[in-house]
């Protein structure tokens, strides 16, 4: 393979019809990835942003938490849609009405290692039945003309790594790219991402390879690239509180070097605006409640962090935790003292 020089790993990217304006991409993240959350990440930089999984037999059922995933605004775009399933012809229907109801692009979940996805042969599961994985993409490629792409792991366990017989599979059916996380489904998220597989999938295929597992900085973005020849980075819990990875994986080795962590007071007003986009979309004091899990991401390794995370993870209405965040960062002493404020 030739490696990539360090100065062309950021660059636009076609999917089918869908060019996107920079390689690096949010992962869907289940529980995680509603519209204001990728609003977050679209506003560091991210290219490309996926809701989390849907459920393709919820979707064709016309179950209200399964459309609801479909709700989202033109600022939200480019914006791929995830489906799961083991069903073709449920799955090409759930893909039918995503793409009606305004998807850019289309992904099937063929990596997720859940219990209660795999046992019903959904995600990661189909990672042992290349048969059924060809039948699904036969019917779902059928099913639309927007950009598709496959989420895979590298095989169902140490002893079954197969991730490229599933590329190649994926390629030879119509799909535009498929994204390589680079652990076994039995690994789940324990152990290490073995880039290896990624470097073999792009040796393997024609189509666009998508990179996922480990990546924790922008420099780890950038070193995927470099030492894989994928076509691109997909980051899922680098992100988590760390919207800035985006900015840091899109920027040249020398302007990224040093510290590259934003202010306390970026901080605080991305955590402001993130709160504040939640309340909106979601509504009510429930929205509080489901974003306090933000809040112990981004205050993590904070001095402090500890304290304050156990005061505001038990409110729940926006006042008191506006009024807990106003008091953590004041006793921070901010602007001007970022690296004291870490552990």
């Amino acid at each position: 393979m030739n490696k990539i020089d360090a100065g062309q790993v950021v660059h636009s990217l076609s999917l089918g019809s869908l060019k996107i304006q920079n390689n690096m991409i949010l992962a869907p993240l289940a529980g995680i990835s509603n519209a204001p959350f990728r609003m977050m990440m679209r506003e560091a930089g991210c290219g490309l942003a996926y809701t989390e999984m849907i459920s393709a037999n919820g979707l064709v059922c016309g179950n209200d938490k399964s459309r609801r995933y479909l709700v989202f605004h033109d600022e939200d775009r480019p914006l791929g849609v995830q489906i799961f399933g083991s069903d073709p012809a449920i799955l090409a229907e759930a893909v039918q009405i995503a793409d009606e109801q305004g998807a850019d692009l289309i992904d099937i979940n063929m990596g997720c290692p859940v219990k209660k996805v795999v046992k019903n042969g959904a995600g990661a599961a189909l990672l042992k039945d290349p048969d059924r994985v060809e039948r699904i993409l036969w019917a779902v490629r059928r099913a639309t003309r927007k950009p598709l792409t496959v989420k895979i792991r590298s095989g169902w366990s140490s002893q079954n790594i197969n991730a490229v017989l599933i590329a190649d599979i994926a390629e030879q059916q119509g799909a535009d790219a498929v994204i390589v996380h680079a652990r076994t489904a039995a690994q789940g998220f324990s152990g290490s991402a073995d880039w290896r597989i990624i470097e073999e999938v792009k040796n393997s295929v024609g189509i666009s390879v998508i990179g996922n597992g480990d990546v924790k900085t922008g420099d780890d973005a950038r070193n995927m690239i470099v030492t894989t020849g994928c076509d691109g980075v997909m980051i899922g819990r680098g992100a988590l509180g760390n919207p800035w990875i985006f900015k840091e994986a899109l920027s040249l080795p020398d302007a990224a070097s040093g510290d590259a962590r934003p202010s306390l007071m970026e901080r605080k007003k991305m955590i402001l605006r993130h709160l504040e986009m939640e309340s909106v979309f979601e509504g009510g004091d429930g929205a509080v409640v489901r974003f306090r899990k933000h809040l112990l991401w981004y205050t993590k390794k904070l001095r402090g962090g500890a304290a304050f995370r156990a005061k505001a993870t038990t409110v729940s209405d926006k006042d008191s935790v506006l009024g807990e965040i106003e008091r953590f960062f004041d006793s921070l002493e901010m602007p001007d003292r970022t690296r004291e404020a870490f552990k």
